[in-house]
This record gives structure tokens, sequence and C-alpha cells, in this order.
């Protein structure tokens, strides 16, 4: 079966999201975004999520880690904890 890693930013509104985006598209470092932003407790690890399967976090959530390429910020990216950026970090299948 697939599993995924993959580390995101947690943010209360969408603005604040792309906001964030276009700093990660500069080359602002993600962990320490993740670190300063993120509101996910997971924010104190740069928004490290570790390995996991399909069906294991929210449907709009798994949508972009299994299909996403590696490496590459996604979002915003709406689901009922918030808006958020993603990074897929590795992909087994």
């Amino acid at each position: 079966m697939a599993s995924a890693a993959a580390r995101h930013i947690l943010v209360e509104t969408e603005r604040k999201c792309a906001d964030l985006k276009k700093k990660l598209d500069k080359g602002v470092d993600f962990s320490k975004m993740a670190k300063a932003h993120s509101k996910c407790p997971s924010g104190k690890k740069g928004g490290a999520l570790g390995m996991f399967k399909p069906g294991q976090m929210v449907k709009e959530f798994d949508a972009v880690v299994f299909s996403a390429p590696i490496g590459v910020v996604q979002g915003p990216i709406k689901t009922q904890f918030g808006y958020h950026l993603v990074e897929v970090t590795k992909r087994v299948d």
C-alpha cells in the first residue's frame, strides 16, 4: 500500500496562507515558517507529519499528498481545520 511523508503549515485564513506561500516561493525556509506561523502542533517540528497511508488524513489533504509532485509546495488547501500549505517530502508505492 502507498504511503507518504509531508510537512505542512496550517493557518486560519486563505489570505495568510497565500501570503506565506509567496514567501516560500521566494525561498524562505519552510521549517522556519511552520515554526513561526502554523497553528498545528507539528509546527514545532517544522511542520513534519511523518509517514502516513491514504485515509489517515482528511480527504482534501490526502488528495494533494498522494498526487502532487515531491518537493513542490501546494496550497492554499482548505480543510475543516483551516488553510494548509503542503509539501510532500517522500512517497512510497
